[in-house]
C-alpha cells in the first residue's frame, strides 16, 4: 500500500510506502505489523487493536489491516513525515470514525 505522502527534504518529497506484514494475537489484543519505507529509512511498527473491539463488533477482523494502515498514515501526517512511535494503539474513537466513514448510507425516502 502506498502512503502517498512524503516528507519534505530540502524542497523535494520523499515517497512513503506502508507495507502490511501480518499480525499476531495475544490474550488482550491483535497486533498488526507494518513496515514504513521512506527513502532509505525503514521502520517496522506494531499497531494494536483490543480483542474486545472485535468481539463487540466495533471493527471487523478483515478491516483490521486497513484501520492500522490509516492510523499510521495519520501519525505520519501529524508528525509532518517523521516516523511514528514503534508501538501504536488504535483508540475506540478511531474505530468509531472508521466505522462511520465505511458504513453505507441508505438513500433518503422521497415523499
Amino acid at each position: 500500500m502506498e502512503g502517498g505522502r512524503g516528507a519534505p527534504n530540502g524542497g523535494r518529497v520523499i515517497p512513503v510506502q506502508i507495507e502490511y506484514l501480518g499480525f499476531k494475537s495475544t490474550d488482550t489484543e491483535r497486533e498488526y505489523q507494518l513496515r514504513v519505507r521512506r527513502g532509505p529509512e525503514v521502520e517496522d511498527l506494531i499497531v494494536a487493536i483490543k480483542n474486545e473491539a472485535f468481539l463487540a463488533k466495533r471493527v471487523r477482523y478483515q478491516d483490521g489491516p486497513e484501520v492500522c494502515f490509516l492510523k499510521v498514515q495519520r501519525e505520519l501526517a501529524a508528525g509532518e513525515g517523521a516516523l511514528p512511535r514503534r508501538a501504536l494503539r488504535v483508540s475506540d474513537e478511531e474505530l468509531q470514525e472508521y466505522r462511520t466513514a465505511h458504513t453505507p448510507r441508505t438513500p433518503g425516502r422521497r415523499s
